[in-house]
């Protein structure tokens, strides 16, 4: 129990590992967690789309992607010009000695390889977060989110996350909850008409 606690306490770091590409982009910001967390979400929703893929292992995949990040950092696509990460050392140190580490150990290097259903899956998931920040930057006026989207839905795989994007790329960002339509943002919740 020793090491999973101490391997539970590295996991935390990721709350508190920024993504690094918000500097050069110029506004928003996240942490490694945060991404991951709708990575995951994003992930279950793909592989509930595809019957053959393994939803676990997608799900799984998008969890534990960056988990090399608590030792590594997080690197842009600036800073991986010039400098080279030991992901792979990094992943098999933290899970030395953990009796699911050889699982963690396979389902990064599986995503990384990107030759499986479930690491297209998990790979695209990872592009549709970036895609939803970004939109949300868009949404914002924030205009150089604009070109790094049109990089981001490149790197889609699936034709399902090709068509999320789609969706996503057409819907504000706001929409889930502002009804422009509504009159309730004059009335309130007490007054509303009936529709």
């Amino acid at each position: 129990m020793k090491k999973i606690t101490e391997f539970l306490f590295e996991v935390g770091m990721l709350k508190k590992a920024p993504r690094t590409g918000y500097q050069f982009l110029g506004s928003g910001g996240e942490s490694v967690a945060d991404h991951s967390f709708r990575t995951a979400v994003i992930g279950y929703a793909l592989a509930s789309l595809d019957p053959d893929a393994d939803r676990n292992r997608v799900v799984s995949m998008c969890l534990f992607h960056d988990f090399a990040e608590a030792r590594t950092g997080d690197h842009n696509y600036v800073n991986k010009r010039y400098v080279k990460v030991d992901e792979e050392g990094a992943i098999r140190d933290q899970v030395q000695g953990l009796v699911f580490g050889p699982d963690i150990v396979n389902l990064t290097n599986e995503f990384n390889m990107g030759e499986t259903l479930e690491a297209h899956l998990s790979r695209d998931a990872d592009q549709l977060d970036l895609i939803l920040e970004l939109k949300e930057q868009l949404d914002l006026k924030n205009s150089n989110a604009k070109d790094w989207l049109s990089f981001a839905v490149k790197r889609l795989i699936t034709e399902s996350a090709k068509k999320l994007a789609k969706e996503i790329l057409a819907t504000h960002s706001t929409k889930w909850w502002f009804n422009k339509e509504s009159d309730w943002w004059v009335n309130g919740p007490n007054n509303q008409k009936e529709e």
